[in-house]
């Protein structure tokens, strides 16, 4: 029979911040445990009374609650390649039978005249978002004209970490560098990652407290 220490230490393991607010002492146990409550009832099927749940939860051990490891600490320590771009432009454009075809005229654009250009292409199910350096703005407005144009964002820049290669073996890397920018109040406009590679866009204006927050990986 499932026990009630069990089913508390499922529900925090679903969410890694509280796991590390409580490892911090930065929690309130009681008021943590009357919201837990009733999911602890559902999963049991009875009652279960707060103090119960509050006694497991300081029960659990500081090796169970972190959701960080050791090893992924030491995985951060060995980062030893960190490049920043500036001057980045953000076209978000809705998908069309021609945008494909418009893609492949601004790559061939770019390969023979700003071989050293920065540039990143993610297509969704409905929109496709385009990243160039700013200096190439003319050249999409020309090769897209036509297109609907569902955003774009100036001023940006790119942090870009070069992962070890057993980051695609190893749990919680991209929660350990997002966590901490997002406690940092650092908002991301995107995302982009390859298997040993993870590119962040930022405003400008945000680009050296989350460039310090990723330095600070290495430190941690």
């Amino acid at each position: 029979m499932i026990k009630i220490a069990e089913v508390v230490e499922q529900l925090i393991r679903q969410s890694p911040f509280i796991s590390e607010a409580i490892n911090d002492g930065l929690i309130n146990v009681s008021a943590l445990a009357r919201r837990l409550q009733t999911d602890v009832e559902k999963l049991l099927g009875k009652p279960v009374k707060s103090g119960a749940i509050i006694m497991a939860i300081n029960r659990l051990q500081t090796g169970e609650l972190m959701f960080i490891e050791k090893n992924i600490r030491q995985f951060f320590q060995q980062l030893s390649d960190i490049s920043v771009r500036s001057n980045l432009s953000d076209y978000t454009f809705q998908n069309s039978d021609t945008l494909l075809q418009k893609q492949v005229r601004l790559l061939a654009m770019i390969s023979q005249d700003f071989p050293n250009a920065f540039y990143s292409f993610s297509q969704g199910v409905g929109e496709t978002t385009i990243i160039v350096t700013n200096s190439l703005d003319e050249q999409v407005d020309q090769i897209f004209e036509g297109e609907k144009q569902l955003d774009k964002e100036s001023q940006l820049s790119a942090i870009t970490l070069m992962l070890p290669i057993e980051n695609r073996n190893l749990y919680g890397v991209y929660y350990y560098i997002l966590k901490d920018l997002a406690w940092q109040g650092i908002n991301l406009v995107e995302l982009i990652s390859t298997s040993n590679e993870f590119t962040l866009i930022v405003s400008d204006e945000d680009l050296d407290h989350a460039f310090s927050v990723i330095m600070g990986l290495r430190k941690a």
